[in-house]
């Protein structure tokens, strides 16, 4: 998966825990789950970055 495409699953799990937390308690088991796939989404978004970076000639 490119950077790009990820960027776009991060902004569309980010207003669905954002909209989420208007309805629930930011304890609930829904907004937990969210907010977790967010972070494994992230996560994988800066190992990807870190790897272009390394990939990357410098000059």
């Amino acid at each position: 998966m490119d950077t790009d495409c990820l960027k776009e699953e991060i902004e569309s799990c980010r207003k669905k825990m954002s909209q989420l937390a208007r309805t629930h308690e930011l304890s609930s088991r829904v907004v937990v789950d969210v907010s977790a796939q967010l972070d494994r989404l992230l996560n994988q978004y800066q190992s990807l970055k870190e790897k272009e970076q390394h990939l990357t000639p410098m000059g």
